[in-house]
């Protein structure tokens, strides 16, 4: 007879989970999991795929205005928040349910509720106890509210947002990094008065300075109010529904709602984690080491729930290389260098590699290229909007240490030459590649001027990484 009712039994039904789970089950493996909400987790029902579909359909006012320079004559176009909202909707319910039997599919069992650990082979689900040989955390993270806030029990987070039973006509957001950014366009696009009210002076912390810089200008010439340097001290709900925020500088923003976009923490509280001896750090993130175990042997963990990089699919590579390596006598370890990555923002930015101010301080002399342009849709649509491109290259070994760019199609176009990054390609052989005219893309194997390197740049960029919130 088994020793115990699974060989694995994963904690949280997200991404990662699921994607090991699923692999595992393909390999024999006795798999059980837990899950207290929906299968397929944040990405998919509060996170990428939601965001993703609500970018699409504010952009539309845009395209309408931009249909004029090609000759078209568009009437006066109306919106229904509530028919996108339910069309978004629907279509998640449709993803749970393609979960649900993708997991069926692969032998995994599935139970309904949150897991408690109660001894280190033992998950405690809804009052039932369920034993494992090995046991996976995977309960991924969850928004951050500043307790030292008075009144941020009024203030709403991206969960909330993303299904407003009606939609604002005035909306300030706080916080100025991923989620910040990607809701502040969506809002805006479908008609909000948006406000951005960060603690620096640019978007984006912990990027490439000239991404902040661009996308920062961008958003303010599409209209969004941005209050940089600002702090806020209280929220105050008011008779009408509304909210007033009051700043340390004495200033106060009205708006009907208050979104904050301050980050996300690991969602560990309750799983009974340090009472069977797995190690948090000060943030509350499992620690694990390059093989995702935790201190405690059997014990394993993936995803947001560890902080290392919080992707959906750096959780869903690190889930994978885990069954591969207990389940399928295949050792693998996730690489989390040179991960593409991508803000929806609007204009939407992308990134692989490292920053201007990384590259210098890891390598050394640097050679920095740099495209500014307005991209030729623009040139009959006549909306002021710019693109940016730049490549960082190590000036020893003439290897692309970076990507970035801030424009239309960029997450599409980063993608790609992600690949030439993790291959190690050099700008002579970026230069010696054809491009594809004409595009926007094509710009990253024609530049060839190099940009002066002035010390008062790295300065400013270090400033503005320690300022900015909400960077997760």
């Amino acid at each position: 007879m088994a020793r115990y009712d699974f060989d694995l039994f994963t904690i949280g039904g997200g991404s990662g989970g699921v994607a090991s789970s699923r692999r595992a089950g393909s390999y024999g493996a006795r798999v059980g999991l837990c899950e207290d909400r929906d299968l397929g987790g944040t990405c998919v029902h509060r996170g990428c795929v939601p965001k993703k579909l609500l970018v699409y359909g504010s952009h539309f006012h845009e395209d309408f205005q931009d249909a004029a320079g090609y000759g078209w004559t568009v009437q006066e176009p109306t919106f229904d928040w509530a028919r996108l909202r339910d069309a978004k909707d629907k279509e998640l319910a449709r993803l749970g349910g393609v979960y649900a039997r993708l997991l069926r599919d692969s032998g995994v069992t599935v139970v309904e509720g949150r897991g408690r650990l109660v001894d280190p082979h033992t998950v405690e689900v809804a009052g039932k106890r369920y034993t494992a040989e090995r046991i996976l955390v995977a309960t991924g993270s969850r928004p951050y509210l500043p307790p030292e806030v008075t009144g941020i029990e009024h203030a709403l987070t991206s969960d909330d947002a993303l299904s407003f039973p009606s939609l604002p006509k005035r909306l300030a957001i706080v916080g100025g990094g991923y989620i910040g950014v990607e809701l502040a366009g969506v809002f805006h696009g479908l008609g909000s008065k948006v406000t951005v009210i960060i603690r620096g002076p640019t978007v984006l912390g912990g990027f490439d300075g000239d991404v902040r810089a661009v996308l920062t200008e961008e958003m303010r010439k599409k209209g969004i109010e941005l209050l940089v340097d600002t702090f806020i001290r209280d929220i105050e709900k008011r008779a009408d529904g509304g909210v007033s925020l009051l700043t340390k500088a004495g200033e106060t923003v009205e708006a009907d709602a208050v979104l904050y976009a301050t980050g996300r923490v690991p969602n560990t509280g309750g799983v009974g984690l340090e009472e069977v001896g797995v190690k948090l750090d000060p943030r509350g993130a499992v620690m694990v080491d390059e093989w995702s175990r935790t201190s405690v042997e059997n014990i394993y963990a993936v995803g947001d729930v560890t902080d290392r990089l919080n992707l959906t699919p750096v959780a869903i590579a690190e889930g994978r290389a885990l069954a591969e390596t207990l389940f399928h006598d295949n050792p693998m370890k996730m690489d989390h260098t040179n991960v593409p990555s991508a803000v929806f923002s609007q204009p939407p930015v992308a990134c692989v590699g490292l920053s201007e101010l990384e590259a210098r301080e890891r390598h050394g002399q640097v050679d920095v290229y740099v495209a500014n342009f307005k991209a030729m849709k623009h040139t009959l649509s006549g909306r002021n909007e710019r693109t940016m491109m730049k490549l960082v290259v190590e000036r020893t070994s003439n290897k692309v240490l970076g990507c970035h760019m801030v424009g239309a199609d960029a997450p599409e176009i980063i993608q790609g030459l992600a690949v030439a990054v993790k291959c190690g390609a050099t700008k002579a052989q970026f230069d010696a590649t054809v491009g594809i005219h004409p595009t926007a893309a094509e710009e990253f194997v024609t530049m060839r001027d190099k940009r002066p390197d002035p010390e008062v740049t790295l300065a400013a960029d270090r400033g503005h990484d320690a300022g900015v919130t909400g960077t997760h």
